[in-house]
């Protein structure tokens, strides 16, 4: 039973009542990940590619205090314009932006917190969070590898975020016990580039034979799982290049005092100046790639 407090699309409810395939998306990339009107175009955008490949779009997020599960063409656009003046959403700050009527865009963690409650299996996004370069002395770790080990959402994406400390990343998911599926793919994608050089234990050429992991892990009561599927090929960025800029944009962020939440959409900022707006390109090319391929596991999930 869907909780009396969120609230969700007629379609979204049509498909999950009718037992259709149904793909959660995140909705921080539409206020903090893009500018306007680039956001809420790519947000449309990706909606088609879901539906194109079978499934029914939920853009998540909290409207006016009210969880949100599939939103209206009205309310993407309303998120692209607000931009980063809407808050930025993972578990913690759920209540509180449901208590004050506040309306926020959800990151991976608080998107895979309202896309199990609504009971949707499959997630697509860009690239999930993980361990900041640096977090032996801040500890800042993103709080979505925790929700990976405990909500049971397939989350695909392109890797974790390039800016982040990629080993270490692995290392947390592997110790909390989260799979990372690489899809058509022997090693981690870093989001822009498509090869981090970290070798993957798990790799899967077939769409339903992820479909029968996901039923496999749940039947035994575990997490998230993570399905690892690099950028297209034709809009990567090369891995050195991205490595240089990341550590310049670390400087400059260090320099101008940028900390927390702040950081993922200062250095993503940076890079795209850097790169003269290809790292724009190559981001809203992994989004759309992955969200048809969540599309298409979504399908085979059903028929697992």
């Amino acid at each position: 039973m869907i909780p009396r407090h969120i609230d969700l699309h007629p379609q979204v409810r049509d498909a999950l009542a009718e037992h259709k395939p149904v793909v959660a998306l995140e909705s921080t990339i539409i206020a903090h990940g893009m500018p306007w009107p680039r956001n809420a175009e790519t947000a449309l955008q990706v909606q088609d590619d879901v539906r194109a490949h079978g499934a029914v779009p939920a853009t998540i997020a909290v409207i006016d205090g009210r969880p949100t599960v599939g939103l209206s063409d009205a309310q993407i656009e309303r998120l692209g314009r607000e931009g980063r003046a809407a808050a930025k959403l993972s578990r913690r700050d759920l209540a509180a932006c449901m208590a004050r009527g506040a309306t926020g865009a959800t990151t991976v963690a608080g998107t895979m917190v309202l896309a199990e409650r609504a009971g949707i299996a499959v997630f697509a996004t860009g690239g999930i969070g993980g361990v900041h370069r640096g977090a032996e002395t801040s500890l800042d770790i993103s709080a979505d590898l925790h929700e990976l080990a405990r909500t049971p959402v397939a989350v695909v994406c392109a890797g974790a975020k390039s800016i982040l400390d990629l080993p270490l990343t692995l290392e947390v998911l592997e110790t909390l016990g989260v799979p990372v599926l690489g899809y058509r793919t022997d090693t981690l994608p870093a989001f822009f580039a498509r090869d981090s050089g970290l070798a993957l234990e798990q790799r899967f050429d077939d769409l339903g034979d992820i479909a029968r992991a996901m039923q496999a892990h749940w039947a035994l009561g575990l997490g998230g799982l993570v399905v690892a599927n690099p950028v297209p090929e034709a809009a990567a960025l090369p891995r050195e290049w991205i490595d240089r800029t990341i550590e310049h944009a670390l400087a400059a962020a260090q320099t101008a005092g940028v900390r927390g939440k702040a950081t993922t959409p200062y250095l993503l900022e940076h890079i795209q100046v850097a790169s003269q707006g290809r790292s724009l390109e190559a981001n809203i090319a992994l989004v759309r790639h992955n969200a048809a391929v969540a599309a298409q596991l979504a399908c085979a999930f059903m028929h697992a």
